[in-house]
């Protein structure tokens, strides 16, 4: 199989270095940024190309060479790459945060006769695999939380926090409002907002607020209660708020000293270096998922849990391992023809159906991604 990676960020990079190291694929690494690409140029099996992904036509040329596309692209490109990717008429995988409605493009997709499962990260993605795997369950569902983060090892002051993904979509997070389900009703809270502390055994006490990463789920799982919450060190989310409070986080651009500016892009510049991991540095994924329902009458609870590191042995962030793992466990899937549902999915379709989410779980574990289930 052809696989060409779009966006040879961290999570791109490892992308393309584990599907190489699969004899079954031939890989082509692509990205605007020739220094993305350097770390890849010696690696067996990937061939790297530098192209603008934001044309469309180049971008359409070189996924009609491959079988199938994963998009590892920022978010405020995820939609436009997505569209030229399924005008392609090639499969897809994306793990792209983007903020516009992907499922828009599932009649397109399915008239191309194209697979593309979308939002195939750790959360979303994983996260929302394991609400519907244990939707599956039940007779109703009663509560779904999901718990989700990525964090340095070693918090530093003053932000005690690593982007491990791209900056940008990071901040997005913390300015867009946040849906959740409140008694069978759609509620929208700020970001930020409704911060509880939770005791990790192994990591130690994390703060828990409101993003908006339910999203297909609103749609998808019918549940009476449902929310979305990102885990951070203590402290971090105050810090945030106060900074979009005073509009630091701010698109539209405003007059300084003559020149136009726009605000979040003047704090991305301040804030991007003391966010950046160094060479080196290590981060953990946290992930835990709560599902509380109904089943023949009886209470049912199932909580899932990952705790993952980084790799020392490749110098690979966790982030990139969990994120990217998900990401070539899927290719897998479509690969072997587990999953062949025509259209854009979003994950909780693999935790639908039972040989398919156990599949994926193998995959996941055999890459030292593993989930712990716990069941009442």
């Amino acid at each position: 199989m052809k696989a060409v990676v779009l966006g040879c960020g961290l999570v791109g990079n490892e992308i393309a270095r584990d599907l190489a190291r699969d004899s079954e694929f031939e890989v082509t690494a692509a990205d605007i940024n020739p220094g993305a690409l350097s770390g890849l140029g010696d690696v067996p099996g990937v061939t790297t190309v530098e192209t603008n992904l934001a044309d469309r036509d180049s971008l359409i040329r070189l996924a009609k060479e491959h079988d199938i596309a994963i998009l590892a692209v920022p978010g405020f490109m995820g939609y436009q790459t997505l569209e030229a990717a399924i005008d392609s008429g090639i499969n897809i995988v994306d793990i792209c945060f983007t903020p516009e409605d992907t499922l828009q493009l599932h009649e397109r997709a399915k008239d191309a006769g194209v697979i593309a499962v979308v939002d195939c990260g750790i959360a979303p993605g994983l996260s929302h695999t394991l609400v519907a795997d244990a939707s599956s369950k039940m007779d109703s569902v009663e509560l779904a939380a999901i718990y989700a983060g990525g964090l340095p090892a070693e918090p530093e002051p003053p932000w005690n926090y690593k982007a491990v993904f791209s900056p940008l979509d990071v901040i997005e997070e913390y300015i867009r409002p946040a849906r959740a389900v409140r008694e069978r009703q759609l509620v929208t809270v700020d970001a930020l907002s409704e911060v509880e502390f939770i005791q990790f055994p192994e990591v130690g006490t994390l703060e828990a607020f409101a993003t908006d990463g339910l999203r297909s789920l609103l749609t998808t799982i019918e549940a009476e209660n449902m929310y979305e919450k990102t885990l951070r060190y203590p402290g971090h989310a105050e810090k945030m708020q106060a900074l979009r409070e005073a509009g630091m986080f701010g698109k539209d651009a405003i007059e300084v000293g003559g020149v136009a500016v726009r605000p979040i892009e003047v704090i991305s510049k301040l804030l991007f270096p003391s966010w950046k991991l160094h060479e080196g540095e290590e981060d953990l994924t946290v992930l835990r998922v709560i599902v509380k329902g109904i089943k023949e009458d009886q209470a049912a609870t199932h909580i899932y849990n990952l705790l993952d590191y980084y790799d020392r042995e490749r110098q690979t962030t966790s982030m990139a391992r969990t994120t990217g793992y998900m990401a070539t466990s899927v290719v897998r899937l479509i690969r072997d023809d587990i999953f062949t549902r025509v259209g854009v999915s979003p994950p909780e379709h693999l935790g639908m159906e039972e040989r398919c989410f156990n599949e994926l779980m193998r995959l996941l574990k055999d890459h030292g991604v593993e989930v712990t289930r716990n069941t009442a």
